[in-house]
C-alpha cells in the first residue's frame, strides 16, 4: 500500500513526475510566443507602473517637507502600489493565457507560473531556512547579544508591524507588491519566450534594481546637506544589493514555484538588513553608553568616573560573543551554500533541476 505522501503527490497535477513531463513537451517551441526583448519591454513599463505614480499626485509626491515616511504617504502609496501590481499580474495572465490557446500555457498552467497554486507552504519554509542560514550571525547577535529573544516571548515585533506605517510597509506592503510585481508577474513572461533560467536570473533583476534608483531624488529632497558625491554612492550601493537580492529571489522562484517563498525570504531580509562585517559586535544599550569625561577638573569626579567606567565595562559582552558572532557569520554562508540546491529544490518548480548549469538538482 503506498505511503500517504506519495498518494497526495501523485493527486498533485504540478507533481513532478507528472506535471514537468507535460511541461517539458513544450518547454522549447520552435517559436515562442513572445520575444526576450518584448518580454524585458513589458516588465520595464511594469516597473514604471510601480514607482511613476509616486510623483504624479500631492499625496504620494516627496518634498522637503513631506518624506516617503509619513504615514500619509505610506498609505497612498500602498494603495498605489497595490492597484499596479494587480493590473500587472491580470496583463501576464492575459497575455499566457492567450499563448494558450496556441499550444503553450493553459490557465492551471498560467496560475502555477504565476506563482499563486500550488501555495507551496512547505517549500517556503525550506526557502526561508536557506536564508536564515545567511543570517546566522546576525540572528545571533539580535537574539542574544540585544535580547531579542525577549522582544518575541513579549509579541513586541507583531505589535510593531500593525502599530508602525514604517513597519507595515517594509515587512508587509513592500515585500508582498515588489515580488508580485518583480517575479509573480514578470517571471512568466520571461519564461513565455523561452529564455534560459541565467538569463532570467541575471536579467530581470537588473530592472528591479534600477526600479530603486529613485529613491536617490527623495534622498536629495530630505537631506539637502549631503553632498551629492555621497548621495551617488549610497545609492549605487542600494541598487547593487537590490539588484543582487532581485536575482537571488529570482533564483528561488524558479526552484519553488511559490509567491509565498519569495515574499516570506524578503520580508525576512527586510527585518535583518545587511549584517555587520567589521568591528566588534556590542548591544544596544553597550553601545549607547556615554563616553565620560577623562580629563582633570572636568565636571565628573574621579570617584564618579570610576564608577560609570565600572557600570560601562559591565554591560559589555565578552570578546568571545564577537568571536561567535563571525564565526556564525561564516559558518552560516557556508552552510547557505552547501545546501542551496538542496533546499531550494521543489517539485513544483517553474523549470527542471537540469536547465540549471553547474545545479545538483
Amino acid at each position: 500500500m503506498p505511503a500517504l505522501t506519495d498518494t497526495l503527490r501523485k493527486l498533485n497535477p504540478w507533481h513532478e513526475g507528472k506535471y514537468l513531463r507535460r511541461k517539458l513537451s513544450h518547454a522549447t517551441p520552435s517559436s515562442p510566443p513572445i520575444t526576450t526583448r518584448a518580454a524585458y519591454g513589458l516588465i520595464a513599463l511594469y516597473a514604471l507602473s510601480y514607482f511613476v505614480p509616486f510623483y504624479l499626485s500631492r499625496t504620494t509626491r516627496p518634498s522637503p517637507t513631506l518624506t516617503r515616511d509619513a504615514p500619509s504617504v505610506i498609505r497612498a502609496r500602498i494603495r498605489s502600489v497595490t492597484l499596479s501590481c494587480l493590473a500587472c499580474t491580470g496583463v501576464t495572465y492575459v497575455v499566457l493565457s492567450r499563448a494558450g490557446n496556441t499550444g503553450g500555457t493553459t490557465p492551471p498552467e498560467a496560475l502555477h507560473l504565476l506563482g499563486l497554486w500550488p501555495v507551496g507552504l512547505w517549500d517556503s519554509l525550506r526557502a526561508l531556512f536557506l536564508t536564515a542560514l545567511l543570517f546566522a550571525g546576525p540572528l545571533f547577535s539580535y537574539l542574544v547579544v540585544d535580547r531579542g529573544w525577549a522582544d518575541w516571548v513579549r509579541l513586541e515585533p507583531v505589535r510593531d508591524v500593525w502599530a508602525e506605517w514604517t513597519t507595515w510597509r517594509n515587512i508587509i506592503a513592500g515585500p508582498i507588491t515588489e515580488e508580485m510585481l518583480f517575479r509573480s508577474a514578470s517571471i512568466p513572461l520571461m519564461h513565455l519566450a523561452a529564455s534560459p533560467p541565467t538569463t532570467t536570473i541575471f536579467l530581470t533583476p537588473v530592472i528591479f534594481g534600477l526600479a530603486h534608483v529613485h529613491h536617490l531624488y527623495e534622498f536629495r529632497l530630505t537631506h539637502p546637506g549631503v553632498p551629492a558625491a555621497a548621495a551617488l554612492l549610497r545609492s549605487a550601493f542600494q541598487f547593487a544589493y537590490t539588484t543582487l537580492f532581485g536575482a537571488y529571489a529570482t533564483f528561488l522562484y524558479l526552484r519553488s514555484g511559490s509567491l509565498l517563498a519569495v515574499c516570506a525570504v524578503h520580508a525576512f531580509c527586510n527585518c535583518m538588513g545587511l549584517p555587520q562585517i567589521w568591528g566588534r559586535v556590542e548591544p544596544v544599550a553597550a553601545a549607547a553608553v556615554p563616553v565620560v569625561p577623562v580629563m582633570v577638573g572636568g565636571d565628573v569626579g574621579e570617584g564618579e568616573r570610576d564608577a560609570l567606567l565600572r557600570g560601562g565595562n559591565r554591560g559589555r559582552p565578552s570578546i568571545l560573543w564577537t568571536v561567535a558572532y563571525y564565526v556564525l557569520l561564516v559558518g552560516g554562508a557556508v552552510m547557505w551554500y552547501r545546501n542551496l540546491w538542496v533546499l531550494s529544490e521543489s517539485g513544483n518548480g517553474l523549470v527542471p533541476g537540469s536547465a540549471f548549469s553547474g545545479g545538483s538538482a
